[in-house]
């Protein structure tokens, strides 16, 4: 009897330890996974600020050449008689 009762024990406990190994397997799954994910979203924070950072670049470029361009349409406007304005009493005189 007691051989029996120590089998079914024993096999009570191969059972539990099976039944913990697999939740722990399960847990162990979950955690690589939530690190994978992360990691994936790590590399997408990283990938979205060089991209601001490349668009801030360019933002600053593209306004430095409209200040160029602005300075020289108004450089072209004021030596062009065209966009000169007329001063009637000035010319009398």
């Amino acid at each position: 009897v007691s051989s029996k009762a120590e089998r079914a024990h024993s096999t009570m406990m191969n059972a539990d330890m099976d039944a913990v190994e697999a939740e722990n397997q399960v847990e162990l799954e979950e955690k690589t996974r939530l690190i994978n994910q992360v990691l994936e979203l790590q590399h997408t924070l990283e990938d979205l600020s060089a991209r601001v950072d490349a668009v801030k670049e360019e933002n600053l470029k593209l306004k430095s050449e409209n200040q160029v361009l602005g300075q020289y349409i108004e450089n072209l406007m004021s030596a062009s008689s065209v966009f000169q304005t007329t001063d009637t009493k000035s010319k009398r005189k």
